[in-house]
Parts: structure tokens; sequence; C-alpha cells
């Protein structure tokens, strides 16, 4: 079975996308999955400076390898950041080389306070992961009033939600 890296899709401490992130590392866990967290508040301050354009670290550079160069499969968490998706993603995935990511898969999981759950932001990651030649699970999933779906314990409060997750993470693990 591939490897799996979820991604915790903002810099912000403490967040509800840290939560769904925790949820799905865990569930996928269930499923037998080798599966790992790359939690964006790890992540150089300064990275769109210091990480891009062969200024890279050797702390980065192994972050880089752990989390995606030996990985196939993605599962990116992200919240609602303007009607779209974090400028930190944008920054991490312009400081990988696009080489990177050819023909890995991944699978788009969005976040938000609101009614729509991020679908822009995941219509407008969807089309930057193509263009890095990412392929896309079909099953994006907008995961809406985030706050009242998750609890601070990682328990989902909506059992609609715990089946479409659960749905999608089976049919991910196949793709």
């Amino acid at each position: 079975m591939e490897k799996i890296t979820v991604l915790s899709c903002t810099n912000r401490n403490d967040s509800m996308t840290r939560r769904v992130s925790l949820y799905y590392l865990n569930a996928l866990k269930k499923e037998g999955v080798d599966v790992q967290l790359l939690d964006f508040t790890i992540l150089p301050r300064d990275i769109a400076f210091s990480e891009v354009f062969g200024q890279r670290s050797e702390s980065f550079t192994q972050l880089i390898n752990t989390y995606v160069t030996g990985v196939h499969k993605f599962l990116f968490v992200t919240p609602e950041y303007n009607g779209s998706f974090p400028g930190i993603l944008k920054v991490f995935l312009d400081s990988v080389h696009p080489k990177e990511w050819t023909d890995k898969k991944a699978c788009l999981t969005g976040v938000s306070e609101g009614r729509a759950g991020n679908l822009r932001g995941l219509d407008h990651l969807n089309g930057v992961l193509q263009y890095l030649k990412i392929n896309v699970y079909h099953n994006k999933l907008p995961v809406s009033v985030v706050s009242k779906i998750i609890s601070p314990e990682l328990e989902l409060l909506n059992p609609d939600t715990e089946t479409v997750i659960q749905n999608q993470i089976k049919g991910f693990i196949k793709f």
C-alpha cells in the first residue's frame, strides 16, 4: 500500500484545519494505511524568501524528502482564506520542484465556517494541482460549519459527515 501524506494546509496554530487533518490521519491509520501528517505550522516562517529558487536549507530539503519525494498520495485539508486556499499552501507548492509532484495523486477536503466548505478554494487548488500534473481524486469534500462538526477530542459530531469522509477515504485508498 502506498504512503499518504495528510497536509494540514494552514500555518495558524490550533486551527480547525488541524483537527480535521488529525481526524483523517487517525481514520487512515484505522484503515491500515501508512500515513503521516505535514502540519504547516512547522514550515519555516520565511519560506517564501528562504526556501525557493535554489536557496533551500538542509532542514527544508529533509522536510521535502520526508513528506513529498518518497510519497505518491497526498490528502490536502485546506481552509477557506478569502474565497480560496491559503497563500502558505501556494508558497509551499511553489517551493517544491514541479517534477516532485508529477503523476502523483491527491485528495481534497475543504473546511470553513461558512456553508460552502471552501468549495471555491478546492476548485482553485484543483487547477493548480492539475497544472503540476497531479491526478486529483474526483470526490472533493467540502466540510461546512466545521466548528460544529468536530469536537476538540477529534470526534465527528455529525453522522452524515462521518459517512461521507469514510466513503472519501475508502475511495481514495483504491484510487
